[in-house]
């Protein structure tokens, strides 16, 4: 049996675990990170990242007191960096996903955006990889190889030049049917000539490390959010999850064929595992913890486990948008800005905070309904994890709003879970994926409250305020099934 070592290395933190063959948590250690904002720009300390991973895994090998037999790594999937392939020193900070610097440019690409769309599965946006590299190139440096952070870490970790086909599928520069770089649109981002690592299996052992102690092999990797999507047993068509974390991300599985979406989410790679590639849809909600941060920031709570109780028992007229970082799926406006309205002389900090709470809760329901149209299925159930889970004004917000329970996963490692079962199938051959994943129970079940009735007029209000906030930012025509009357 099979003691994983899974790191999940994200925006605002570093966390590794140890997971005993029984599937049991062993040992845990988290570093913190603390990206910076600056206008448009979101930047990341690259020696402080590859530290975290280091240090987090290590300590977490050690409070396990037992030796890893695989090492496997999440990782952020859209973050990027410039280095250099002969000494692995950075030659960029990192550009995080939440950047938007890259608009100009894909302004420029915008007669690109359809074959782009058709091909990789994905929105012309700042959000994913290639806007990202190509922006480096233009304004940063030329040395070097510019890759997403988890080439640059395997690369420090085990020598490999390689990136998992999940996070290739993030990139804009992959074709989705074959899950191969795609030399015209490498060509349409100025990054024809640039070395790309090497295109890899979710179960594939990459190579070896002795950072965490002894020599043993690195495999299982995949994206931070298709490994909750797995850890959360989303196996069939329509399943869902949403990860509450700095963003908010709602993935769901979209079975074996590479069906693109019509309603403006993006498709992406889940996994391939056991020769086989499955497909999922997904959307984002840019800001969730990071709108938190703000409302701390500004004093109208002292942490986040003051949400609910300063949050009011009604949101008093007061309609929020934390566009605070853009709009994503199915909206896709960068350039998008937040909006509070509604207020009055009676409006008062509670008010605020519920309503912010509603607003990241209303974008989940939006993205929801997207999947329903996408899939055919109905959204029986949705499935959640991060920390944001521990909010249950938050949580109970998305059940009312999308007329749906909510299971809570019972462990706040849903990614570095996802990807130990990965690596399970890495270092086993003879494990099923299905096999491969932790049983789990919700550990708190959350029923919607609201009548359908109260939830379709919430949201009608809402997404009229929201239409404000992609108005103030310039021209624009909502996809079809999102006009308002």
């Amino acid at each position: 049996m099979t003691t994983v070592l899974a790191i999940d290395q994200g925006t605002s933190g570093t966390k590794a675990l140890v997971v005993a063959p029984d599937g049991a948590a062993i040992g845990v250690a988290e570093r913190s990170l603390h990206p910076r904002y600056a206008g448009r720009a979101v930047e990341q300390d690259p020696l402080a990242l590859l530290e975290s991973v280091v240090d987090a895994g290590r300590e977490a090998v050690a409070r396990a007191g037992v030796a890893p037999d695989i090492v496997t790594l999440a990782n952020q999937g859209e973050t990027v960096l410039a280095w250099d392939p002969e000494s692995g020193t950075p030659l960029t900070d990192l550009v995080v996903w939440q950047d938007r610097r890259a608009e100009a440019l894909c302004e420029e690409l915008g007669e690109y955006s359809e074959t782009i769309s058709s091909r990789t599965g994905l929105v012309l946006d700042p959000y994913f990889s290639a806007p990202k590299q190509a922006w480096i190139r233009r304004n940063l440096t030329t040395e070097g190889v510019v890759t997403t952070s988890d080439a640059w870490l395997l690369h420090r970790l085990t020598g490999a030049f390689v990136t998992d086909v999940s996070t290739a599928s993030r990139s804009l520069v992959t074709d989705l049917e074959n899950a191969s770089w795609d030399a015209e649109l490498l060509e349409v981002f100025g990054l024809g000539d640039e070395p790309l690592p090497r295109i890899v299996d979710c179960d594939e052992v990459v190579g070896h490390t002795d950072v965490f102690g002894r020599r043993v092999p690195v495999g299982g990797l995949v994206v931070d959010q298709q490994a909750a999507l797995l850890a959360e047993s989303c196996l069939l068509p329509g399943e869902a999850k949403c990860t509450f974390g700095t963003g908010a991300f709602l993935l769901a599985q979209a079975g074996t064929e590479p069906v693109r979406s019509s309603t403006g989410l993006s498709t992406s790679i889940a996994w391939t595992a056991r020769g086989a590639t499955a497909y999922c849809f997904d959307g984002q909600v840019y800001t969730a913890a990071s709108a938190i941060r703000w409302m701390q920031q500004l004093g109208f709570i002292a942490s986040a486990a003051e949400l609910d109780t300063v949050a009011a028992s009604d949101h008093g007229g007061v309609f929020a948008v934390p566009a605070l970082a853009g709009l994503g799926a199915p909206w896709w406006r960068p350039d998008a800005t937040g909006v509070l309205a509604g207020m009055s002389l009676s409006t008062d900090v509670g008010h605020i905070v519920l309503a912010v709470l509603q607003g990241i809760a209303a974008q989940v329901a939006e993205l929801a309904e997207a999947v329903v149209d996408d899939t055919g299925v109905p959204l029986r159930r949705l499935r959640v994890d991060g920390g944001l889970t521990q909010s249950a004004v938050l949580m109970q917000a998305v059940a009312d709003l999308l007329q749906t329970p909510v299971d809570v996963y019972p462990s706040q490692h849903a990614t570095p879970l996802g990807a130990a079962a990965l690596a399970r199938c890495a270092a086993d051959r003879s494990l099923g994926l299905a096999e491969s994943i932790i049983p789990w129970q919700p550990a708190r079940v959350f029923e919607p409250r609201w009548t359908a009735s109260r939830a379709e007029e919430f949201r009608t209000r809402w997404r009229t305020v929201a239409d404000t906030a992609t108005r103030a930012s310039g021209p624009f025509t909502t996809p079809s099934s999102y006009t308002q009357d």
